[in-house]
């Protein structure tokens, strides 16, 4: 009898896992796919990148920011990021993949911007997607870069 029950229990905590993994799965693939076409422009120094902006509510709030030009200090090798003064209403998902050229949220205001793609395990709410990211390496340099971002 003892062993039905681990059996049987074991196989609800299997279920639950696979359900918790399946939605995570499908918010991430829905956020994704949920960019509206209002365009972000980033630039920096004299070079210039679009991105489409997210239709989420973190991006709307970030939206009534702009215009912003901030100082980006490095992190890692693969992304620039500033503390915003304020808090931005946030909805963490695991990407799984950081493309290059993607803007996001880490906690409630700390604004990122990647210019390489990995993979990873942390947890950001999607602002922009890079659209033509193919030179943002080079402007942004191995150090800190002053961004400035605007709707265009």
């Amino acid at each position: 009898m003892k062993a039905v029950f681990t059996f049987l229990a074991f196989l609800i905590c299997i279920q639950l896992f696979a359900c918790n993994k399946n939605n995570e799965m499908a918010s991430s693939i829905h956020d994704t796919s949920n960019t509206g076409s209002m365009k972000l422009k980033i630039t920096v120094g004299s070079n210039t990148f679009n991105a489409t902006v997210y239709n989420n509510e973190t991006a709307t709030a970030f939206k009534t920011k702009l215009p912003l030009t901030i100082d980006m200090k490095e992190l890692n090798g693969n992304e620039k990021y500033f503390d915003l003064p304020n808090r931005l209403p946030a909805n963490a998902i695991n990407p799984g993949t950081i493309q290059t050229g993607d803007l996001m949220l880490y906690g409630s205001n700390t604004l990122v911007l990647f210019y390489k793609s990995f993979s990873t395990s942390y947890k950001y709410t999607r602002l922009a997607r890079g659209g033509s990211p193919s030179g943002l390496a080079a402007a942004l340099g191995s150090g800190n870069a002053t961004v400035k971002f605007e709707v265009e």
